[in-house]
């Protein structure tokens, strides 16, 4: 595959802070959690799609309307890297590039089995920790909790556990954040509180965490938009995938507290 073989210069680093002549790039972080039939409180899937060890085919990675199937198929994406096993629980790291603006989106997928560390470290970034840094063609992009806009994807392992780690806010950085799981505001809303993140797009029952709502929420915020358009855009690309009609996305996908 094109760029495998491209070298990334990883840092974790607790200020990771842009030089002048880069304060227009804009950086996207998004956590996924392994569809896993095995290892998660979820209603199976087929298990080609359920296989939270293998990203080839998972459902929220590899498939049709996985992260990066879809956004490596997006005309508005060039994918810049894949590297396996980055780190501990992750079995694939993507970085892909806004074609017309300097916004760089890195993913993670999370071994399905690791889902609790996986929401911890999502929290965490949040809350502005876990800085990582990576360089590319002599830029400097920062991920984890110096990211802009840092993302969930995934069952929602809240509904089956607790969670423990650094979530109070670390700094008046401003972040962002998505949540595509089933119910995810009643069951991150006293979390996320602790960071200080602004809930740009959460939901309020069940749904499937697919990319397409992803990627319509980030084509709105690269824009600028308000958060009630950027909701908006969620809404139309989950009714006009999941025909749910389009009230009824409205009333799943919402923003703010």
């Amino acid at each position: 595959m094109k760029n495998l073989n491209l070298l990334f210069l990883i840092v974790f680093s607790f200020n990771c802070s842009f030089s002048q002549k880069n304060k227009d790039i804009k950086t996207i972080h998004v956590f996924v959690a392994l569809c896993d039939n095995v290892n998660q409180g979820i209603v199976p899937v087929p298990k080609k799609l359920g296989n939270g060890q293998d990203t080839k085919s998972n459902l929220y990675w590899g498939a049709m309307y996985g992260v990066k199937s879809y956004f490596k198929r997006s005309k508005d994406w060039v994918l810049i890297s894949t590297k396996p096993n980055p780190q501990k629980n992750i079995l694939e790291r993507v970085l892909f590039k806004h074609k017309t603006s300097n916004t760089y989106l890195l993913a993670d997928a999370y071994n399905g089995k690791y889902i609790k560390q996986t929401t911890i470290d999502f929290l965490e970034a949040n809350a502005g920790n876990n800085g990582l840094k990576i360089e590319y063609k002599g830029t400097e992009l920062c991920f984890g909790g110096d990211a802009n806009l840092i993302s969930y994807v995934g069952h929602d392992g809240l509904m089956e556990f607790s969670v423990e780690g650094d979530f109070k806010q670390k700094n008046s950085k401003k972040r962002d954040a998505i949540i595509l799981a089933c119910v995810s505001k009643d069951y991150f809303k006293s979390y996320l509180k602790k960071t200080k993140s602004n809930p740009l797009v959460w939901t309020t029952g069940l749904m499937a965490p697919e990319a397409y709502t992803l990627k319509a929420s980030i084509d709105g915020w690269i824009l600028n938009e308000t958060d009630i358009q950027i909701r908006e855009r969620a809404a139309q690309a989950y009714h006009k995938y999941q025909k749910c009609g389009i009230r009824g996305a409205r009333r799943l996908l919402v923003t703010g507290y």
